[in-house]
């Protein structure tokens, strides 16, 4: 059971992973920087931020609390990122961090508890607990990208007004067994 858990819960990540990065292709270097006003976030505040979560939370996690002391969680929403290369690569850092942690959860730890701020946690409920957030935060950089690019922006789901068209695409193939993940990451890596 879970290794059902973990595989689909890797693939959940993989997907909203990708979708930023589909987000990040079609920026131009300034469009990580804008932001709506004063009080709002970047991409790149928010590439900073989730870096410093996914460290925090998955650096030794099952031995030490996920709020690590080293962390400096307020300085994670400033300005620190000053180009698209350094984002990416601590986009790059923050997801290897997460994956190599999943990679270390197996039948003899998987039931462990653990720690988030002093507070204990099962493993599914850490890893539902941090797939919620990264989603919220991917979910605002696709809006970002999305105001940004306006009338240029390629849909990365189904473009409005074409439900019709990918229903009849989907049923047209018969049932199949494939997660629904698989399937969106696959379209995802086709565009």
């Amino acid at each position: 059971m879970y290794e059902n858990y973990l595989n689909s819960i890797k693939k959940q990540f993989e997907y909203y992973k990708t979708l930023g990065e589909k987000v990040f292709e079609q920026l131009e270097e300034t469009d990580f920087f804008w932001q709506y006003n004063i009080e709002s976030n970047s991409i790149a505040i928010m590439v900073n931020h989730l870096n410093g979560n996914m460290k925090s939370r998955w650096t030794e996690f099952l031995t030490t609390d996920g709020e690590k002391e080293w962390r400096n969680r307020d300085s994670e929403f400033e300005n620190v990122i000053k180009t698209k290369e350094e984002l990416l690569l601590k986009w790059e850092e923050g997801w290897e961090v997460l994956f190599t942690a999943l990679n270390t959860i197996n039948q003899d730890n998987f039931n462990n508890k653990i720690y988030i701020r002093n507070q204990s946690h099962s493993i599914v409920e850490a890893i539902n607990r941090q797939l919620a957030h990264y989603t919220y935060h991917i979910g605002q950089i696709v809006f970002l990208g999305r105001m940004i690019k306006g009338s240029h922006w390629i849909s990365l789901s189904i473009p409005k007004g074409k439900s019709e068209t990918f229903n009849t695409a989907k049923f047209s193939k018969g049932k199949h067994h494939g997660h629904f993940t698989d399937d969106l990451i696959t379209n995802l890596k086709k565009k």
